[in-house]
């Protein structure tokens, strides 16, 4: 009876091998009965990703414009936020959404997240002057985005 280098009888279906491994009888890697991936099962699993990923794109789209309309929303708030504590605070509206950064009520004009542009704001102004004497001009009463097209819910940008 045959012993491997480590003393122990081979199984009937291991075949020995010169360093004392020993591979199972049947096909070698590479051979005609290979244990590799074949073409045709490649291009099943590449099928499955690419009908995957049709199915996530348009979604992963949404995600973004629905987190720029969040973000838009936040910003007109913030800015019809500060415009009110300027009305408040100095009896007249500000000239301009500048005149709030000046004033230091807010660090910077917040970029429109729709237009990618801090200078596309529309800014609504007042009919008459709200200042006390009415000497003052009118300034901004409100402000939307300046953006074109039509947001998630249906209403365009500009309404917002």
């Amino acid at each position: 009876m045959r012993t491997t280098r480590n003393g122990r009888v081979p199984d009937a279906h291991l075949m020995p091998l010169s360093d004392g491994f020993e591979l199972p009888d049947g096909p070698r890697p590479g051979g005609p009965q290979s244990h590799a991936f074949s073409l045709l099962e490649m291009m099943v699993v590449i099928d499955l990703i690419l009908v995957l990923a049709t199915f996530a794109v348009p979604i992963f789209g949404s995600i973004i414009v629905h987190a720029r309309e969040t973000v838009l929303r936040e910003d007109l708030f913030t800015l019809r936020s500060q415009i009110d504590r300027f009305m408040h605070d100095n009896d007249r509206a500000p000239a301009s959404l500048q005149e709030l950064v000046d004033k230091g009520y807010m660090g910077t004009v917040p970029v429109d997240p729709i237009t990618g542009s801090s200078d596309t704001w529309q800014v609504e102004t007042e009919n008459d002057s709200i200042s006390i004497d009415a000497s003052a001009p009118a300034g901004i009463a409100d402000v939307h985005s300046g953006a074109d097209g039509v947001g998630l819910d249906g209403t365009a940008y500009g309404q917002w």
